[in-house]
């Protein structure tokens, strides 16, 4: 928590963010299941003005919290054994299937640190330092790659911009064909390789293999 939040506490709600942020161009509330509600705004908004929207909101607020939970009520949170036994998995394969990935389509970058991300699978800092969550262990290996290229394309193009989706375009469909000649030895990614390339020259998206696996890792849930 930043000196400048400040804690709003809402009888049904709970507790409710409000923090200013350079990065905020106009008033936005965010819900998510595990870190609450959380107001942002530029700094030059008053808190006033972003308790005025919180207030107008409210009740999607409070509609959007009752469909997460729903969503995740049948998801098991990991216990602090797991997650430490996640973080033991997560250092000892993930950094070398980066590096390997990364050797393999001429990408350099820094430091790569393994974190219990709630938000995300991973990210890339503008000084070339990759964050991975922990939790990529836990989906199909194919999916991991995704994961992996998808930052390490970062590293040459930090937004999601068109050069950025045909750089990993391109990788994608390269490693897709290099999992799908892994049959021998790892058929079950073979077959999914397979059945992602076929839903992705079906798909009538302007990335497809981006749209595909997009739609893939979003039934895994990152928290």
């Amino acid at each position: 928590m930043k000196p400048s939040d400040k804690i709003y506490v809402d009888p049904e709600i709970g507790e409710v963010t409000f923090r200013k942020s350079v990065r905020s161009r106009s008033i936005g509330i965010r819900v998510h299941p595990v870190k609450g509600v959380s107001v942002s705004m530029p700094y030059i908004v008053p808190y006033s003005a972003a308790m005025a929207f919180f207030r107008l909101r409210r009740e999607w607020v409070l509609e959007t919290m009752a469909k997460q939970r729903e969503r995740y009520k049948d998801v098991r949170i990991p216990t602090a054994a797991e997650i430490e036994a996640m973080r033991r998995q997560a250092k000892a394969e993930l950094p070398p299937r980066l590096a390997e990935l990364a050797a393999r389509y001429g990408f350099m970058y820094g430091k790569v640190t393994i974190k219990n991300n709630a938000t995300n699978w991973g990210s890339c800092s503008t000084k070339g330092n990759i964050n991975l969550n922990l939790k990529v262990v836990r989906l199909p290996a194919l999916l991991q790659d995704y994961v992996l290229l998808h930052e390490l394309c970062h590293l040459r193009h930090h937004d999601h911009g068109h050069a950025f989706h045909l750089l990993l375009e391109h990788v994608l469909t390269d490693n897709i064909l290099k999992l799908m000649d892994s049959s021998a030895t790892d058929p079950e990614t073979a077959a999914m390789a397979v059945g992602f390339a076929r839903k992705a020259a079906a798909s009538r998206a302007k990335y497809p293999l981006d749209h595909v696996l997009t739609s893939a890792i979003r039934q895994y849930c990152a928290l």
